[in-house]
């Protein structure tokens, strides 16, 4: 793969405006929504702050189990990468308040293209901390 490969504007422009849906459907929780952004399989896999999900179907049983409210989640930084024209990854560094706290957040994800499917998160993380003075200001 050559650098004129990575970051095609195209490109980019089609994750990110994908990745802009996925977080309206997390901010509004959109449970369907979400799980159609996820690859259906068993090899998709999902880190969250509390849980290790493997497969798609334990991806989906955790989204319809949850009920959120991300209402106020604001995105703080976000980058995305991409690698030709079928794989992406998305970064946000995000701020939230979780049961009535502070919270600085980081959620990374792995995009691919597939041609029967289209793009499809195979692997995600999401992580998050207390807002402390050293937080704050690298945000």
């Amino acid at each position: 793969m050559s650098s004129v490969d990575v970051n095609r504007p195209d490109i980019v422009a089609e994750v990110a405006a994908l990745c802009a849906g996925y977080n309206d459907a997390l901010m509004h929780n959109r449970v369907d929504e979400l799980v159609g952004y996820f690859w259906d399989s068993e090899l998709a896999i999902r880190f969250g702050a509390t849980e290790e999900l493997y497969g798609a179907e334990e991806i989906n049983a955790f989204r319809k189990a949850r009920v959120v409210n991300f209402q106020d989640r604001k995105t703080v930084r976000e980058t995305t990468t991409t690698f030709g024209d079928s794989l992406a990854i998305n970064t946000i560094e995000f701020s939230v308040t979780v049961k009535g706290e502070a919270r600085h957040g980081r959620q990374s994800q792995v995009w691919t293209r597939f041609p029967d499917l289209g793009w499809r998160i195979v692997s995600a993380h999401v992580s998050n901390r207390p807002v402390t003075e050293s937080s704050a200001t690298s945000a």
